[in-house]
């Protein structure tokens, strides 16, 4: 058995110090909506407490799917990266970025190199994305939607290249008898898109799934946990979003922070995989077993 835990949307906090010269463009506009909205509803103070609470699972490997930082200031990113650190080490610990990671341009660039390992693993063709970590019988598949943005926009892009990468990777995996969970910031699925923060390629994202067919799909993103399937090429794929890790509970759009934690298991030609999730509830100070499936 394999156990995965499943955090997201870290955002780490407080901000850093900031000059004028750091604010120009989205930068600016992001740094308006933190002081009057996110920092009292993101903290660090949730985020260590969650962690801790993840950590004692004792999980086999942690994916986290992006938004480690809030404007991508290179004091953030290099936070992020110590951060990492203390989750685990980089050979059970991988990362798909978020859009505040590629919050500016040259920024996700900046993330890879300071992140290292945890944003590697074996690809094709050079590129970066997608990358494979494999544990046991799981194969973790890290996409990227990471892009910079206009101000007012978080929208993700999945496009073509990357796709065609996407499809080589799951045939060849699940060829081989892989669990295949694939890693993607934005949620792929139809009803979680919006003209500013959904998916550009949502479609393109979907019909690889359905050619060649994946177990499970994380992402993070909407700052709520949620349940949705595609199609996949033998049958409906879960698409599993999980709450921001550092949401408090007063916040009035966002669930309390959670995780998720996967138990993994061959079963003959199949699989047993059980997911519960822990976090917050609206009311009390406990982190809490909130709910109990069975995925497969």
């Amino acid at each position: 058995m394999i156990t995965l835990a499943h955090i997201s949307d870290i955002h780490l906090s407080p901000l850093p110090s900031i000059g004028l010269r750091d604010l120009f463009g989205k930068r600016l506009t992001g740094f308006l909506n933190w002081k009057l909205k996110r920092h009292g509803e993101l903290n660090s103070e949730t985020l260590v407490r969650l962690v801790q609470h993840m950590q004692g699972q004792k999980a086999d490997f942690t994916a986290v799917t992006g938004d480690l930082t809030n404007l991508a200031l290179p004091a953030e990113i290099e936070r992020a990266g110590n951060w990492l650190q203390s989750l685990g080490g980089s050979d059970n610990v991988a990362v798909c970025p978020g859009n505040h990671d590629a919050y500016v341009p040259g920024a996700l660039e900046g993330a890879q190199s300071a992140w290292g390992d945890y944003l590697r693993g074996e690809t094709l063709e050079g590129q970066a994305f997608p990358f494979v970590r494999r544990v046991g019988d799981l194969a973790i598949i890290s996409c990227s939607s990471a892009v910079p943005t206009p101000p007012f926009l978080a929208i993700g892009r999945f496009e073509e290249k990357q796709a065609a990468r996407l499809g080589r990777i799951l045939k060849l995996l699940g060829d081989a008898g892989y669990f295949r969970t694939v890693l993607i910031h934005h949620p792929p699925n139809a009803e979680l898109q919006h003209p500013s923060f959904g998916l550009k390629g949502h479609r393109v994202f979907r019909q690889v799934i359905a050619e060649h067919g994946a177990e499970l799909i994380l992402h993070g993103h909407t700052h709520r946990s949620s349940i949705h399937h595609i199609p996949g090429k033998d049958h409906e794929v879960p698409v599993i979003g999980v709450a921001a890790a550092s949401a408090a509970q007063g916040g009035t759009l966002d669930d309390p922070a959670r995780y998720n934690l996967f138990r993994i298991e061959k079963a003959g030609s199949g699989w047993h995989c059980t997911m519960r999730e822990f976090g917050f509830q609206r009311l009390g100070q406990d982190i809490v077993m909130r709910m109990q499936m069975r995925i497969y």
